[in-house]
C-alpha cells in the first residue's frame, strides 16, 4: 500500500480475487488489476501491443522529420553548429524527462496521463486543484498539435505549389485555412472509420517513418556538395540578434523540443493497450532509442547541406529544407518527392495526435474537468471511440485555424503553446513523484523502473524542463516589434486564468480527480 492512511478519498478494500476483475476487452489480468485500481471500467478495446505503440509515439514525435521543417529555429538561433550542439544537449536533457514520465506510467497506465499522476502523488492539500490545472494544459497541448501538426502539412502543400508553379499560384492565407481543416478532417476520419485497424496502420507507418529517413538521406549524401566539417560543426552564430551565441543557442532548443516532445502520446492510450503497465514504457523508451538516433543523423546530414543560409531561409517554399532538396537534387520533381514523403510523415503524426487528444479529453471529461462532461465522456458503441471529443476536437481546431485569416504570427503564437503547454504538464507530474520520494512516502509498484537511479533521474528532468520551459516564450530574433512578438504566454496564461475562474465557479464542486476512486489492497 503506498498512501499513508491520513491520505484524501483513498479506499483501503481488500484485493480482488482473478476471477473477479473487470472485463479488460483484450487485456490480460495484470491490466485488468490496473483498471480495478485506479477505480475504471474497460470501456475500450485493448489492440495495442508492442509494435504498434512504438510506431504510435515514434510517429506522432516524428523526430528526424521534425529537424527538417523546425530548421529555422536552429539555423537562427545558433547557426549549423548550434544547430547540433543545441540538439544533442536537448536530447541528452530530455532522455529523462522521458525516462521519469515511463516509470509513472508503468505505475498508473491510464488515459489521464498527468493529471491522474498529479491527482494520485500531489501532497492531499493541493491535490485537486493540481490537478485539474494539469487536465486542462494537457487538453491545450493537444488541440494546439493537432493544429500544429495540420498546419505545418498545409504549409508544405503550398510550398510545393511555389515551386511547381511558380508564375501562376499566387499564395492566399484562407488556402493555408482551408488545407488545415481538411488534413484534421481526415485525420478524424482515420480515428473512426479505421478506429480498430489504427495499430495496424501504426505498424505500417513505422515501417514508412523507418523507410523515408533512408528515402531522404541518401539522396543528401550523394547529391550535395561536400564542404569542410569546420565549415559546420565550428559554426555558431548568433543571427537572432540575442548578443551572445551561448544565449541564441538556448533560445534556439525550441527546435528540438518540438522534435522531442510528445513522449506521453502513447500514455494517453494505455486503457487500449495489451498488458499496458509493462508493453507502454518499453514503447516509450525505443521510442526515445529509435527517434534520438535517427534524428541526430539527419539535423548533422542537414547541417552538411544547407549551404547559405540566408539565401535557404529566404525561400519562398516557407521551408528551409525543402529550398535545401531542392539545391541537393537541382530537381523540383526530385524535391517535390522528397518532400511529398514528410508531408506524408507528418499526416500520419496527425492522426496520432487527433487519438491521443480524443483520450485526453474523454478521460478529463469522466472526471468533471471540462464542461458539459457527460458528453464527452461518451464512447460510441459502433467505433468504440470517443467519438464526441474526435468531433469536438475537429471544431476547435477549425477554430484555430480561421486566426490564420488574420493573422499569421498569431497562428504561429498558438503552435508554440502546444510545447509550452505539454512541458508545463511534465514538470508539475514529475513534481509531485519527486516530492513524495523526498518526503520517503511510498509509491504504486512499477513494473518498468530505474530502481536507485530514479530519485536522481527525476532530479534533472525537472532542472531540463525548467529551463527549456522559459525560453519556449522566447521570440525567434530579439526584435521589440510587436508583429515578431511570441504571444504565447499571453495566451497561456489566459487559458490557466480561465481555468481557475471556471473551477472557482463550478468546476471544484464537482471535480474531485482520480485520486478519489483508487484503490489500494490492504
Amino acid at each position: 500500500m503506498w498512501p499513508e492512511k491520513g491520505s484524501k478519498s483513498v479506499a483501503y478494500t481488500t484485493a480482488p480475487e482473478e476471477g473477479s476483475l473487470p472485463s479488460s476487452k483484450g487485456g490480460t489480468t495484470q491490466d485488468g488489476r490496473d483498471m480495478w485500481r485506479v477505480g475504471r471500467d474497460q470501456e475500450l478495446n485493448r489492440n495495442f501491443r508492442f509494435l504498434s505503440v512504438l510506431g504510435f509515439s515514434a510517429v506522432l514525435m516524428c523526430t528526424w522529420e521534425a529537424v527538417l521543417f523546425g530548421a529555422s529555429y536552429g539555423l537562427t538561433d545558433g547557426g549549423k553548429g548550434g544547430m547540433i550542439y543545441t540538439y544533442l544537449g536537448v536530447l541528452c536533457g530530455f532522455s529523462f524527462v522521458i525516462l521519469s514520465m515511463a516509470e509513472m506510467a508503468s505505475m498508473a497506465p491510464t488515459s489521464g496521463g498527468q493529471y491522474h499522476w498529479v491527482s494520485e502523488f500531489a501532497p492531499p492539500s493541493c491535490q485537486c486543484l493540481l490537478s485539474y490545472i494539469t487536465g486542462w494544459v494537457c487538453v491545450l497541448g493537444w488541440h494546439t498539435g493537432i493544429a500544429g501538426c495540420s498546419y505545418t502539412v498545409a504549409n508544405m502543400l503550398v510550398g510545393l505549389l511555389a515551386i511547381n508553379y511558380p508564375d501562376s499560384y499566387e499564395y492566399k492565407p484562407w488556402h493555408v485555412t482551408l488545407l488545415v481543416i481538411a488534413v484534421a478532417l481526415a485525420a478524424l476520419l482515420f480515428n473512426t472509420l479505421l478506429a480498430q485497424k489504427l495499430p495496424l496502420i501504426e505498424g505500417i507507418i513505422l515501417i514508412v517513418h523507418c523507410f523515408g529517413f533512408f528515402g531522404i538521406l541518401i539522396p543528401l549524401w550523394v547529391l550535395s556538395p561536400s564542404v569542410p566539417p569546420s565549415d559546420v560543426f565550428g559554426s555558431i552564430v548568433d543571427r537572432g540578434g540575442w548578443g551572445s551565441n551561448g544565449l541564441s543557442c538556448l533560445v534556439g532548443v525550441v527546435g528540438p523540443i518540438y522534435a522531442l516532445i510528445g513522449p506521453d502520446s502513447a500514455v494517453h492510450m494505455s486503457e487500449e493497450i495489451r498488458d499496458a503497465s509493462r508493453v507502454l514504457p518499453l514503447g516509450m523508451v525505443w521510442t526515445l532509442i529509435l527517434n534520438g538516433a535517427t534524428g541526430f543523423v539527419m539535423i548533422v546530414t542537414f547541417a552538411f547541406c544547407v549551404g547559405d543560409i540566408d539565401k535557404v531561409m529566404a525561400s519562398t517554399t516557407g521551408f528551409a529544407f525543402i529550398q535545401v532538396f531542392l539545391n541537393s537534387t537541382g530537381s523540383v520533381p526530385a524535391a517535390t518527392g522528397m518532400t511529398v514523403v514528410i508531408m506524408i510523415m507528418q499526416f500520419c503524426a496527425t492522426i496520432s495526435n487527433v487519438a491521443t487528444t480524443s483520450r485526453q479529453i474523454y478521460s478529463f471529461a469522466r472526471d468533471q474537468g471540462v464542461p458539459f462532461s457527460s458528453f464527452f465522456a461518451q464512447v460510441n458503441k459502433t467505433f468504440t471511440v470517443p467519438l464526441n471529443a474526435l468531433c469536438v476536437s475537429l471544431v476547435i481546431v477549425s477554430l484555430l485555424s480561421l486566426i490564420n485569416i488574420g493573422s499569421s504570427v498569431a497562428f504561429n503564437a498558438i503552435m508554440s503553446l502546444g510545447t509550452a503547454a505539454l512541458l508545463s504538464s511534465y514538470l508539475i507530474s514529475i513534481s509531485c513523484v519527486r516530492l513524495r520520494r523526498w518526503r520517503k512516502q511510498p509509491l504504486p509498484p512499477a513494473r518498468w523502473s530505474m530502481g536507485r537511479l530514479t530519485p536522481f533521474v527525476d532530479t534533472v528532468s525537472l532542472l531540463v524542463l525548467m529551463v527549456v520551459f522559459v525560453f519556449t516564450f522566447f521570440p525567434l530574433t530579439n526584435n521589440t516589434a510587436p508583429s515578431e512578438f511570441n504571444w504565447a504566454i499571453v495566451i497561456f496564461g489566459a487559458v490557466v486564468v480561465f481555468a481557475l475562474v471556471y473551477y472557482a465557479l463550478y468546476a471544484r464542486k464537482v471535480y474531485k480527480g482520480p485520486v478519489t476512486r483508487v484503490r489500494v489492497a490492504q
